[in-house]
């Protein structure tokens, strides 16, 4: 034991000689990864709660969240010591095993929600990937083999696997890979009628975010909601609501679909509910799960035991009265700072959302610049996220101190007035 604890402590002082000779800048990843990202001029280091801190020492206040992923913030304590406590213990079995974190997190949002029955996996692309093939499998052993149509919406946002962004309504991330999977339809956002005019007894599935998020912040109406989960009713077609996004407390309520008196068939759930660990799981009932058996789909990672005992945590924390509720107090004072914004430089066409998944859209004489108001952003202090190049998108942790709201939209406020005066004319500068 003595002999191992000083081989590691060689190897630590090793590894930490090593990272300081070879600190690395932005300009590395041109060199070394794949050029399908374009990562901001700065390497965050460290986070703790709302704020985050870079190589030089300067800080930030964070209202990205990991894109919806850090609902808890930046190491909640927590999380940090679930991950300890379980990295002591079990990582990893693989699928051919179970595990008691597995378990006891199924039974967690089973109890929470309207599902019978859960698959983990890793990845929200990976939850809705496992959710169309469960969808076309249940309509091709419950009904025929040709009741496969799955019905999308334009702008929508399912995944960047090959199956799950042909379902995604932006054509621009699946251009250029060759033919596409058959049978997905794309119709207008929130327009019942164009559901209508396509859906039929060879439709699977309708597919939608119960607000878009990649796709504009877009929140669907509850009358739209409605008359989806009857025109599915009357066709023998399954509900699927990608909840990736809006999950997890997000909306003030545990999962968006809770605000609208209606249940999907089956749910996709991803992004926080690891807290920023990875993790994802699909939810479904008996029934439509019965369309599966042994060895049907998999995954190698899904349901492994660190991921479930953190998501244990995560759930616990934030389907809570005083977490959910505080989401709607946080939203008045985002929507409250940003309204005041417009009203003194009259940027915003447009703010909408719900609970802490809000998007401001820019008025058409400043439409595409919402880039630039990033860039301004990060050099005043605060992170933040766009919905395209229009909007300015807002996805904090729900459980960010209210003075620091205050301070990062005051930051946010002296960003958009240098965009303005830098970028952002009227006269289109």
């Amino acid at each position: 034991m003595i002999i191992i604890s000083l081989r590691y402590g060689k190897y630590k002082n090793k590894v930490r000689g090593m990272a300081e000779k070879t600190a690395k800048s932005r300009n590395d990843y041109d060199q070394v990864m794949l050029p399908i990202y374009a990562p901001s001029s700065f390497i965050p280091v460290r986070g703790k709660g709302s704020r985050v801190w870079d190589q030089l020492g300067k800080e930030y206040i964070d209202f990205a969240g990991g894109i919806a992923v850090l609902a808890l913030g930046h190491c909640h304590p927590a999380l940090v010591d679930t991950l300890k406590q379980q990295g002591e213990k079990l990582w990893h079995v693989s699928n051919i095993f179970t595990n008691e974190s597995a378990l006891t997190l199924a039974q967690k949002l089973i109890d929470a929600t309207f599902a019978q029955k859960v698959f983990f996996a890793n990845s929200g692309a990976e939850a809705n990937e496992a959710a169309f093939k469960l969808a076309r499998r249940y309509a091709i052993t419950s009904h025929h083999p040709d009741k496969t149509k799955i019905i999308a919406f334009h702008q929508a946002f399912h995944g960047r696997t090959f199956f799950t962004v042909s379902v995604g309504g932006q054509p621009k991330y699946a251009e250029r890979f060759g033919p596409k999977p058959a049978d997905i339809v794309h119709v207008p956002f929130n327009d019942l009628d164009a559901v209508r005019a396509v859906i039929d007894d060879r439709t699977c599935a309708v597919v939608l975010e119960p607000i878009q998020g990649e796709g504009g912040v877009t929140p669907a109406t509850t009358e739209f909601l409605h008359g989806v989960r009857e025109l599915c009713h009357e066709h023998q077609a399954l509900l699927i609501f990608d909840e990736v996004q809006s999950g997890m407390g997000r909306t003030g309520k545990l999962y968006a679909y809770q605000h609208d008196g209606i249940n999907p068939d089956i749910l996709t759930t991803a992004k926080a509910l690891g807290g920023g660990f990875p993790i994802s799981a699909m939810l479904t009932t008996d029934d439509i799960a019965a369309a599966m058996e042994v060895g049907a789909h998999g995954t190698t990672y899904g349901g492994n035991p660190l991921a479930c005992a953190i998501g244990c945590t995560a759930l616990d924390i934030i389907n809570t009265p005083e977490v959910l509720t505080g989401v709607g107090k946080r939203h008045d004072l985002f929507i409250h700072a940003l309204e005041k914004i417009n009203q003194k430089y009259g940027i915003f066409h447009e703010i909408r959302g719900k609970g802490l998944l809000i998007g401001a859209v820019l008025k058409s004489e400043y439409q595409g610049k919402a880039g630039k108001i990033l860039q301004q952003a990060t050099e005043q202090g605060v992170m933040l996220l766009s919905a395209g190049d229009s909007i300015l998108r807002f996805t904090p942790s729900l459980i960010i101190p209210e003075d620091e709201i205050t301070e990062g939209m005051a930051r946010l406020d002296a960003a958009i007035a240098h965009a303005l005066a830098l970028y952002c004319s009227k006269e289109g500068g």
